[in-house]
């Protein structure tokens, strides 16, 4: 197969550089400083993004416009300046998830960014997985898509860094992925390991990952280390598509709520000096001490192109190891108060006017702001509005409920869309997009009261809650305080208490209904019958309801 054996060789010519690495200089300076730059879920944002997805939260609560390609280019820029040595790197979903202007093209146009921004390596995260591994493979070595063929430019070259994942395989146990990459800078080789999380089949749909396993993360990153090691490769850094959620916290803050990222953190061998984390979208800057005790940060940068975390590491010539107690990280916040990159600013130009003719059709009109994230009860306005817009395009499915997962809704609906800021409460299609970006496929399948009730009982789990988006024919009370399994009750539908014997028509996506985020419920779902695209769901019914106004939040309450 091209790609494995492409793969293969690109394995053996990395670790041919790891074993011949630069002797040691005979500088008077027994250290050497460089700077490594990361960022982390990216998903495509080319423009600048809007709503709070466009805001850096301070540590005193106020907020601070951030993101943008052309202004990522020119912090990178930037950062680089300041020191002779300096790596850029992210820590995975680059792609995937993404605004119309990369999606539309297959995301190229992001492949692209990266290569300007001289990205020397990425793991792969969940999104990098959304259209398969054949089509992270085209991603990674180029060459035009199978069906569109090249649409965004007449080639396509692929990526000029290596995407990696230490613990993803074949079913048959042979990698499916680089592990690892090296990389000099200030004449020291620098490992940087790739790890995504173990439980990624349970946040994609089974058939993008069909023939691949993903192990765990400790045992994939100390294997790995070892081996650099091994190879006299030393300075060593994580990047780790794996993250924890925070309590509202500055950029540089760190209150983490117990999570696995830094449970990995703490275990993993002290060989490796550095986490840049991903996947939960979060900003903190932590120190975790390693199983010797030393610390070693911790970091994550929100997502969107918002934030890039800077790790400073002096090394020592002589043993080519980091000198831990030197460390330094931060999170530079990616303002847009600087003068935009001007080959990422024409990048982005080309993508927007390639886009236009599609993303600029008006799909409907809003009344205020629709907000994606939930209020005090997990409910949100787009939340609700969504999972309305489902149930009425699966009516012909017999469907008395629609459910959507929170981590499918992308960005906030806002009314002031302009440029300028004026309200004209205009939805174009490139906006509805940016919320809906999967393709999902609606699905309607039948559950019994009793289902229904261990579905929104698997909203809270060990790993943490997840609260599902839900029709205005379905309502429900939760107890906060009440142990996980019993925290749900007074569950209607249509307004009649659930009969835990009767059956119910649930519509829901193909990624919940294959138990995606952790609701295997779902799985026991019969009859199933399907339905349009989601984002179909949702521009039919802003056609059919203009100036639409956000749902009273009225249909999950709490109690003691």
């Amino acid at each position: 197969m091209k790609f494995t054996s492409r793969l293969v060789a690109l394995a053996a010519a990395l670790t041919t550089v790891a074993a011949v690495a630069t002797p040691a200089s005979a500088a008077p300076d027994p250290t050497t400083d460089v700077r490594i730059i990361g960022f982390n879920d990216l998903h495509g944002n080319l423009e600048p993004p809007s709503g709070s997805s466009g805001k850096v939260t301070l540590s005193n609560g106020s907020t601070v416009l951030a993101g943008g390609a052309a202004y990522l280019a020119t912090h990178v820029k930037q950062l680089r300046s300041q020191v002779r040595n300096s790596l850029v790197v992210s820590a995975g979903d680059n792609i995937g998830a993404s605004p119309l202007t990369s999606a539309l093209f297959h995301d190229e146009p992001t492949i692209d960014l990266l290569n300007a921004l001289g990205v020397k390596a990425s793991v792969v995260g969940n999104h990098e997985f959304d259209e398969g591994y054949r089509e992270l493979m085209r991603m990674q070595f180029g060459g035009c898509h199978p069906k569109d063929g090249c649409q965004f430019r007449d080639s396509f070259p692929g990526a000029k860094f290596p995407f990696l994942g230490s613990n993803v395989y074949f079913d048959n146990g042979l990698p499916a992925l680089l592990p690892f990459s090296v990389e000099f800078s200030g004449g020291v080789p620098i490992g940087v390991i790739g790890a995504t999380l173990k439980d990624l089949p349970s946040v994609v749909t089974p058939d993008a990952i069909k023939g691949l396993k993903f192990g765990d993360e400790v045992e994939a990153i100390d294997r790995t280390a070892n081996f650099l090691d091994r190879l006299g490769i030393k300075a060593q850094v994580v990047l780790m598509h794996q993250g924890d959620g925070t309590e509202t916290a500055g950029p540089d803050d760190c209150k983490l709520r117990p999570g696995p990222a830094a449970a990995i953190a703490a275990k993993v061998t002290p060989k490796v000096d550095a986490f840049f984390t991903g996947h939960s979208h979060q900003q903190y800057n932590c120190v975790i001490n390693d199983p010797a005790g030393q610390p070693r940060p911790v970091i994550q940068g929100s997502s969107f192109g918002r934030l890039l975390s800077v790790v400073d590491l002096k090394i020592d010539r002589k043993t080519r190891d980091v000198v831990r107690s030197q460390t330094k990280a931060h999170n530079e916040i990616v303002t847009r108060d600087v003068t935009p990159d001007p080959e990422v600013t024409k990048l982005v130009d080309e993508a927007k006017t390639k886009s236009a003719p599609i993303a600029n059709k008006a799909v409907g009109t809003i009344t205020a702001d629709l907000p994606a994230a939930g209020g005090p009860t997990g409910e949100s306005a787009l939340g609700d509005v969504l999972a309305d817009g489902q149930l009425a395009a699966t009516q012909s499915n017999g469907a008395q409920i629609a459910m959507t997962n929170p981590g499918g809704i992308r960005a906030d609906l806002t009314y002031k869309s302009s440029p300028a800021g004026e309200g004209d409460g205009v939805v174009t299609y490139g906006e509805a997009f940016t919320v809906q970006p999967f393709s999902n496929i609606m699905q309607t399948i039948t559950l019994t009261g009793a289902n229904l009730k261990n579905v929104l009982e698997q909203q809270w789990s060990a790993s943490g809650t997840r609260i599902l988006q839900i029709s205005n024919t379905l309502h429900y009370t939760y107890s906060a305080s009440a142990p996980i399994g019993s925290k749900v009750s007074n569950i209607t539908v249509g307004g009649k208490p659930v009969d835990p014997a009767a059956s119910y028509r649930v519509s829901v996506n193909n990624f919940l209904a294959a138990g995606g985020d952790g609701f295997a419920e779902f799985t026991k779902g019969t009859n199933l019958t399907g339905g349009p695209v989601d984002l179909d769901a949702l521009i039919a019914y802003l056609g059919a309801h203009p100036g639409l106004a956000p749902p009273p939040a009225d249909r999950i309450t709490t109690s003691a």
